[in-house]
């Protein structure tokens, strides 16, 4: 019978691979994001649409960039969750 302390640091391990997985498009997003809104404050341009195009285009980048290790990161918690798989049994 799995216990109730393996299931929260499965679940925990799970959210640490979401956050670290995550965390390089959402970086950049928000970065590009401050960079328009100044670029829209210093203009006066206030077209709310301006900043979808850019921030699309620049996770598309990130994902490019960053896809493999991404899915490194994926694979290993799975690998070693599966691995693990007999031990939580019991």
């Amino acid at each position: 019978m799995i216990s109730q302390e393996v299931v929260i640091d499965i679940a925990r391990d799970a959210i640490w691979v979401i956050i670290i997985s995550s965390a390089p498009m959402l970086l950049v997003s928000l970065v590009v994001g401050l960079v328009i809104s100044i670029f829209q404050t210093a203009t006066s341009i206030q077209e709310q649409t301006l900043t979808f195009v850019p921030k699309v285009l620049s996770i598309f980048i990130m994902i490019m960039l960053v896809g493999s290790w991404i899915m490194n990161n994926i694979t290993t918690y799975m690998t070693d969750l599966w691995s693990n798989f007999s031990r939580y049994l019991g």
